[in-house]
């Protein structure tokens, strides 16, 4: 027996929006007012969501329950299978000792805090970004910097806005493919714009962690390295996504800052180097070198061989063939293709498939399983009798951040497939000749609710061109906005904050971090949101 999603149930798309939003209120008030832990927070919200369903929504309560169990599992594998993994392997370089070597090492290229986030959160992470996505790069990026001694507050912080600039082009152009194919519209055109768009963030985006850690005025301190950044990732990021395609911008914009700015600390120095202020004076850390150039390679052999693993595991022949040794599809029961999307989200009656792939071998998460169980072999006094355990104890370190995850990944579900998301989507339309300005906002408010920019492209990408169609503006401009706005909500969801506090061992005070990254996010939005709506038509010149 199928049910077929109604998007204004309570007579029109405005008041069935408001209505629907109800869930998503309530995280915000809850994470961001009353400071909740991200699973009661989660809890409260998808147990409304579940509430608004049914009673108003109409959806029969086994569909309801079934899908935010569907969500929940997803949430489960791959997600929290890629944070366990990831945050695994930097507990074993803790416990082995080799962590403190990465630590000397790193202050051998620069001491100073703010060259390291732009370092390890901006670049590094880029790099993880490109070949795994998910939020893989959160869940490294924000254990090294506690590692090195970063307040947790701001590691966490920092890394999660460092992490909007490559998410477009993430887990080797997924977004962007995504976006071409429930769109029907021509890909390398969707990557030239999001092209166009992006790197305007991505060139200040280095600037806009220091600014954020030690304000402008220290931050001219390092403008020169700065710059060096922004320029090297904003310029590969433009040419390789015009002119290759969706699939390498972030793994070659990385690389080529990597190289860049290693290069340029190599031959240039701050004058005055920067701590946070309950860290020693700089007079006090004068750090020398400890390792031979031996040790410091096999310090540092666990994320090659991560970066490695995870590269390999993203190229597209690789992943057939792991999947083609097993890769199970469970039709989820009473689920998949029962839920009917309708008009005017799609032209015309569709099933919602609802499919759970255990692609245990070809996911990120076994590549980082994999990359773990090898660096073992490099780690001195360090052995599977000790990684073992220390894997368990992960798991347990992480229950809350598990919990969070698996709940907010049904809220999100549950939203999908009772047209709820829908509804609050189709509520934008009505903005007229405006809309280019509220496609990023769709975007933007995709991957608040999912986590994830390609399931927000999933979500909305043909709502986008269907949209700008009738209103005559270049579709593939729209369906580009909703990936480059919703790479801003990147750091403000649900999802991506639990990972984060994971890492940083703040689990507990997802609300702190909420209240960081949220006015971030609105202000890269809303930059975003103008350069749509000017590309629109004032500047229709800028589009391929």
């Amino acid at each position: 027996m199928s049910w077929v999603q109604q998007y204004q149930p309570l007579g029109s798309y405005g008041l069935s929006a408001l209505v629907a939003g109800i869930p998503l209120y309530m995280l915000f008030y809850m994470l961001a007012v009353k400071r909740m832990a991200g699973h009661k927070a989660a809890f409260a919200a998808t147990l409304a969501a579940v509430i608004l369903a049914i009673a108003a929504w109409g959806m029969p309560v086994g569909l309801a329950l079934d899908a935010t169990l569907y969500g929940a599992a997803i949430g489960i594998f791959p997600i929290i299978w890629i944070v366990i993994t990831a945050i695994w392997v930097y507990n074993m370089t803790v416990e082995s000792g080799e962590f403190n070597i990465i630590k000397n090492s790193l202050a051998q290229i620069t001491d100073d805090r703010r060259l390291q986030a732009i370092f390890i959160a901006f670049a590094f992470g880029s790099f993880i970004e490109g070949t795994a996505g998910f939020g893989t790069p959160v869940a490294i990026t924000a254990a090294m910097l506690v590692g090195l001694g970063f307040n947790p507050l701001y590691a966490s912080g920092i890394c999660l806005i460092a992490n909007t600039a490559p998410v477009a082009f993430g887990a080797i152009g997924i977004p962007i493919v995504v976006a071409a194919q429930v769109s029907g519209l021509d890909m390398m055109k969707i990557s030239a714009i999001c092209g166009r768009q992006l790197p305007f963030l991505s060139v200040i985006v280095p600037l806009w962690l220091s600014v954020t850690m030690c304000g402008f005025k220290r931050t001219t301190e390092i403008l020169p390295a700065v710059l060096i950044a922004g320029v090297c990732f904003a310029g590969s990021q433009f040419l390789i996504s015009n002119f290759v395609g969706p699939y390498l911008p972030d793994i070659i914009s990385a690389v080529v800052t990597i190289i860049g700015l290693g290069a340029f600390l190599k031959v240039w120095k701050p004058k005055n180097i920067w701590h946070f202020p309950d860290e020693p004076p700089a007079s006090q850390r004068v750090v020398e070198s400890e390792y031979s150039g031996g040790e410091i390679l096999r310090a540092w052999m666990p994320y090659i061989i991560l970066a490695i693993m995870v590269f390999l595991w993203g190229i597209k022949p690789v992943q057939n063939v792991l999947n083609a040794i097993f890769a199970p599809t469970l039709d989820w029961p009473g689920l998949h293709n029962v839920v009917v999307k309708a008009a005017p989200i799609v032209a015309k009656d569709t099933p919602y498939a609802a499919q759970f792939k255990f692609n245990f071998l070809s996911t990120p998460g076994t590549a980082i399983l994999i990359a773990g169980l090898l660096s073992v072999i490099f780690m001195p006094k360090y052995s599977y009798d000790k990684a073992i355990p220390c894997l368990f104890r992960t798991i347990k370190q992480l229950k809350w951040p598990i919990v969070t995850i698996a709940l907010i990944l049904g809220l999100a579900y549950i939203m999908n497939y009772s047209g709820m998301s829908s509804s609050m989507g189709l509520a934008f339309t009505a903005t007229g000749a405006l809309f280019p300005f509220f496609a990023p906002i769709l975007g933007w408010l995709g991957v608040f609710l999912t986590g994830s920019d390609t399931s927000s492209n999933a979500l909305f990408g043909s709502l986008q061109k269907t949209t700008a169609q009738q209103i005559g503006v270049d579709p593939h401009l729209t369906v580009a906005a909703n990936s480059s706005g919703g790479v801003t909500g990147k750091m403000i969801s649900p999802q991506s904050i639990s990972v984060a506090t994971a890492a940083s061992n703040m689990v507990g005070k997802e609300g702190d971090i909420f209240r960081f990254t949220l006015p971030h996010s609105l202000a890269m939005l809303c930059f975003v949101a103008v350069l749509t709506l000017l590309q629109a038509y004032a500047l229709k010149w800028m589009l391929p």
